[in-house]
């Protein structure tokens, strides 16, 4: 079995992380296809839901923007997206169990599973700039 090397695209912005593109997607697709329907059902929670969807982005874009000037506080701000994407994930369940009937679930619940997959690799991306945080002191202490 043969397998093709494709170097990943370079991070220029927060507009490049995988992250932030899937969860501006996730935004997007709420606010175009599953607000419009709750509004009608008149969904008590709507108003977090919508604030919710669009935080998780942009939390991504400040921690990416802080990490090399305040790297704590980035940290603390991209928890804060994935913490976002758990909420997005109770108020989608949520919704399913009240309008399930009324309201394709299966996209309610698509919208779920990506929150879920973005999360992970939310975690991941903080672990690996803690990984380069780590590095970069080694070699400080080195230089010393």
């Amino acid at each position: 079995m043969m397998y093709k090397f494709t170097p990943k695209k370079p991070i220029r912005s927060f507009r490049d992380l995988e992250v932030y593109q899937k969860t501006l997607e996730c935004a997007v697709i709420f606010s175009t296809d599953i607000k419009p329907q709750l509004v009608k059902l008149h969904y008590d929670l709507l108003e977090g839901m919508t604030n919710c969807a669009l935080s998780i982005p942009l939390y991504i874009a400040e921690s990416h923007s802080m990490r090399f000037s305040d790297f704590n506080m980035a940290v603390a701000t991209i928890e804060k997206a994935m913490q976002g994407c758990n909420k997005m994930i109770v108020y989608l369940e949520q919704a399913v169990g009240i309008y399930g009937n009324k309201i394709p679930a299966e996209m309610l619940l698509d919208i779920s599973r990506r929150y879920m997959d973005v999360r992970g690799k939310m975690f991941r991306l903080e672990k690996s700039w803690q990984k380069f945080k780590q590095a970069d002191q080694n070699l400080a202490r080195l230089k010393k």
